[in-house]
C-alpha cells in the first residue's frame, strides 16, 4: 500500500478524518448530529478493516457498532427521557417561574440578575438549554418592563448560567455521557460540577455587568411575546402558580438521592447493609430522577386539574425532544466504541513517547475545537472524551478523571456563534442583532470557558488525585 494512503488508513489519520467528516456533515451539509457520529463510527470501522487487510472486520465493525452505540442507549436514555419530563411539567406548571419569583423576592429587584443567575443555573440541569432560554428569557424581558433598565444583565446571565449548567451538571446529555465514559460515580460528577461551577458563574455576572454598562440594548419586539404578554406574566398573582417548595422538589430531591447514594461508605458516614442498599436503590439516577419526574407530574396534574389519564398527552412534546438527544448519545457510544477499537489510542501513546500529554488541555482544547467547527456542544463533548478515553487507555490521565471531566465540559461551551442553533435561540427570545450577541454572548461564553480551564489546570496541580 502507498506510504500516503498508508498513513490516510492508518490510526492517527483515520481519527483527524472522522473529525473532518463529524464537521463536516453537521457544519456544512446540516445533517442531523445523529446520523453524522454514526457514519463517523461506520467509516473508522471500514478504514481499519482495509488498513489491516481484513475486509470481514467490516462487519464485525458494523455489529461492534451497533453494539456500542447500544450500549450507550441503555445506559443513559432513561435518564434523559426523565430529565425532559422533570422540565416540561416545571415549564407548564408554572414551576419555574414561581422558582424565579421567589428568587428576586428573596433578592430584591436591584439584584435582580444574581436571581435569574442562580435560576438559570438549577433549572439547567435536569431541563434542556434552549427550553431554559425560552422559558426564561420572557421573564428577563417582563423584569426589564418593570426595572427600565438591566436588559442585557438579565439576558446575559440568564444564558450564561445556562451554559455553564448544561456544561457541567448531570443529568445535561453532554456532562452524562462523559461521566459514564470515564466511569465516575454521578453524585461525585453533580459535586464538581456544582463545585467548579461558582468562579465561572461569577465570571458570567461580571462579563455580563460589563457589557451592560457599555451597551443599551432597546426592549425589542419578539415574535409570540408582545407587551401586553409580558404585562400579564407580570401582573399574573402567585396564587396561580404552585408553591415554591413542590416547584423546587422535583430538581433537589433527585439531586439530594444521587448525591446521598455517593457518600455512603465514605469516611464517617456508614449505614447498616439494609440502609445503604435503599440508599444506593434510591440514589440509582434513573431510580432518583424518576422519583422526581413523578413529583414533577403530580405538580402540574395538581395545577392544570388534570386527571392522570389526561397527563400523558402533555408528555408527548418533552418525550419527543428526548428522543432526538437519546440518538446523538447512541451514535455517540458507537463512535467512541469504534475508535477504541481502531487502536488508536495505542499509536498515540506510542508516539508520545515519555511524553505524557496532558489531559486537561487535551480534553479542553479538542472539545473547544469541535465546539467552534460545527457548534453542538453535546457532539463536541461525546468526540471530545472518546478521543480521550481511548489515548489514555489503560494507563490513566495522570489526574483524577473528574478534571477531564469538568476540563471537556468547559471546552464544549468555548465560541458560541452563528453554526450552532442556541446562538439563534440568544438573538431571537433574547432580542439580540446577530451583531450584538458576536460581541456579547459570543465574548462572554469564550471568556468562561476559559476561566473554568484555568480553574480546573489549577486544582488538579495543587490536588492531583483529590
Amino acid at each position: 500500500m502507498p506510504p500516503l494512503i498508508d498513513l490516510l488508513l492508518g490510526p492517527i489519520g483515520v481519527l483527524l478524518g472522522s473529525v473532518v467528516l463529524i464537521i463536516l456533515l453537521v457544519a456544512i451539509f446540516r445533517v442531523p448530529a445523529f446520523f453524522a457520529l454514526f457514519a463517523a463510527a461506520l467509516a473508522v470501522g471500514l478504514a481499519t478493516a482495509i488498513s489491516r487487510h481484513e475486509p470481514d472486520r467490516f462487519l464485525s465493525a458494523i455489529r461492534g457498532t451497533m453494539a456500542a452505540g447500544g450500549a450507550a442507549f441503555a445506559n443513559l436514555a432513561f435518564p434523559i427521557a426523565v430529565a425532559a419530563v422533570i422540565g416540561a411539567c416545571l415549564s407548564e406548571s408554572g414551576g419555574a417561574d414561581r422558582i424565579v419569583r421567589q428568587a428576586i423576592g428573596v433578592l430584591g429587584e436591584k439584584m435582580a440578575g444574581v436571581a435569574f443567575l442562580l435560576t438559570a443555573f438549577v433549572l439547567s440541569a435536569p431541563v434542556f438549554i434552549d427550553t431554559v432560554l425560552m422559558l426564561l428569557l420572557p421573564l428577563a424581558r417582563a423584569m426589564r418592563l418593570r426595572t427600565g433598565s438591566h436588559y442585557l444583565l438579565y439576558v446575559l446571565v440568564i444564558c450564561g448560567a445556562a451554559s455553564v449548567s448544561n456544561g457541567l451538571i448531570p443529568p445535561a446529555p453532554g456532562p452524562l455521557f462523559v461521566a459514564s465514559a470515564l466511569k465516575l460515580e454521578l453524585g461525585k460528577a453533580l459535586a464538581a460540577g456544582a463545585a467548579f461551577g461558582v468562579l465561572p458563574l461569577i465570571a458570567v455576572y461580571l462579563v455580563a455587568k460589563f457589557f451592560d454598562h457599555r451597551m443599551t440594548v432597546p426592549l425589542r419586539p419578539v415574535d409570540g411575546s408582545d407587551l401586553e404578554a409580558l404585562q400579564a406574566t407580570l401582573q399574573a398573582p402567585d396564587s396561580t402558580l404552585p408553591g415554591f417548595g413542590v416547584s423546587i422538589l422535583p430538581i433537589l430531591l433527585p439531586l439530594v438521592l444521587i448525591g446521598g447514594s455517593s457518600l455512603v461508605g465514605v469516611g464517617g458516614f456508614r449505614l447498616s447493609p439494609a440502609l445503604a442498599a435503599c440508599a444506593r436503590f434510591l440514589g440509582d439516577k434513573s431510580v432518583a430522577l424518576s422519583i422526581g419526574a413523578g413529583v414533577a407530574i403530580g405538580v402540574l396534574a395538581r395545577q392544570k386539574r388534570l386527571g392522570w389519564r389526561w397527563v400523558g398527552p402533555e408528555l408527548r412534546r418533552p418525550l419527543e425532544a428526548a428522543g432526538m438527544i437519546i440518538l446523538v448519545i447512541s451514535s455517540g457510544g458507537a463512535y467512541g466504541g469504534m475508535i477504541k477499537a481502531a487502536g488508536i489510542g495505542q499509536v498515540a501513546r506510542n508516539l508520545a513517547g515519555n511524553h505524557a500529554p496532558n489531559f486537561i488541555l487535551l480534553g479542553w482544547a479538542t472539545a473547544a475545537l469541535m465546539r467552534a467547527a460545527q457548534g453542538s456542544a453535546t457532539v463536541a463533548s461525546i468526540t471530545a472524551i472518546s478521543i480521550i478515553v481511548s489515548i489514555a487507555g489503560a494507563a490513566g490521565f495522570g489526574v483524577h478523571p473528574i478534571y477531564v471531566y469538568l476540563a471537556v465540559g468547559f471546552g464544549s461551551k468555548f465560541l458560541d456563534w452563528m453554526n450552532n442553533s442556541g446562538f439563534w435561540v440568544i438573538c431571537r427570545w433574547g432580542g439580540l442583532t446577530q451583531g450584538e450577541t458576536l460581541r456579547t454572548w459570543t465574548i462572554l461564553v469564550s471568556a468562561v470557558s476559559l476561566v473554568g480551564l484555568a480553574e480546573v489546570l489549577t486544582a488538579s496541580a495543587l490536588f492531583p488525585a483529590l
